[in-house]
Formats: structure tokens, sequence, C-alpha cells
């Protein structure tokens, strides 16, 4: 049964959004795609947190606009594959900071 708030928006198959969540879910996916920013730097640019970015990027995106979706989906894939080599490099970096600043 199709929400009776005018906010909302008839997306397809029963799928129903507010309609500024749409805008949100849009804009964030083409940042990730123009920027191939990762969900922790997205989410600072649009001041939600990552767990919504995540859900617009992996769940939301894909009821708007399939297309969209899947050209996220590749640039998730690729920040969650290298994720342990950033990971890494920060730690490292860390490290050389505080020893650098006790010698």
């Amino acid at each position: 049964m199709p929400p009776t708030n005018k906010l909302y928006k008839h997306i397809r198959r029963g799928f129903y959004l507010k309609g500024y969540i749409e805008e949100r879910v849009i804009k964030t996916a083409q940042y990730i795609v123009d920027t191939k920013s990762t969900v922790r730097q997205t989410a600072k640019q649009f001041g939600v947190s990552k767990s919504t970015v995540h859900k617009d990027c992996s769940e939301r995106i894909s009821k708007v606009d399939p297309v969209l979706a899947a050209q996220v989906r590749k640039i998730l894939d690729v920040n969650k594959a290298e994720r342990h080599i950033r990971g890494g490099m920060a730690t490292k970096e860390k490290y050389l900071h505080s020893n650098s600043t006790t010698h």
C-alpha cells in the first residue's frame, strides 16, 4: 500500500522514497563515481554517517538508477579491495610521526 504522505515518490515496483532522500542517494552515488571517493570521504563531504552512505549506495541506488548503481558498485569494490593497503599506510604514517616527535 503506498504511503499517503505527499513527500514520498514512487520509484518502481512498490518502492517509495522521500524526495529529499532520493536526491541525496543520486548525489552521493554520482559523487563517488566522479571522484572515486570512499564511503568515509563521501559521508564527510555530505555531512551524513558512513552507514547512510553505505545504505544509499548499496541498496537504495539500485531502485532509483540501476546503471549508476553498477558504476558505484565497481568503485566500492575497488575501495574494499584496497582498504587494507590504505589502513597499513595510515598506521605506518602514525608510527613514523609518533617516533619522530619522541626522539
